[in-house]
């Protein structure tokens, strides 16, 4: 799944444990919900943590939604929710890795 390394300038706010913004486990690394979208730490900067393709999670029975368990996150015009360690997005009749 290739990411896109596009810098989030402007970042003055340093993400971490207690600074107030939701940490969401994606792979090797933290991202951090941020103004609707999610930043990840990058050297000595802040990146935007999107890919650049589209990927279907295949097999996904699961309806997500209010009260089904698992944590909603705010992305952009969608929700996201965290399963299984990563992120599933509703993209017609299935979910998205994102």
């Amino acid at each position: 799944m290739a990411m896109v390394h596009r810098e989030h300038t402007a970042h003055e706010h340093a993400h971490g444990e207690g600074c107030g913004h939701v940490a969401v486990p994606h792979g090797d690394h933290l991202d951090y919900v941020h103004d609707g979208h999610l930043h990840r730490a990058h050297d000595e900067h802040y990146d935007e943590c999107e890919q650049d393709e589209h990927v279907a999670h295949d097999g996904h029975e699961h309806v997500h939604g209010e009260g089904c368990g698992h944590v909603a996150v705010p992305h952009g015009d969608h929700v996201d929710y965290i399963h299984e360690g990563h992120r599933h997005a509703v993209h017609g009749d299935h979910y998205d890795e994102h």
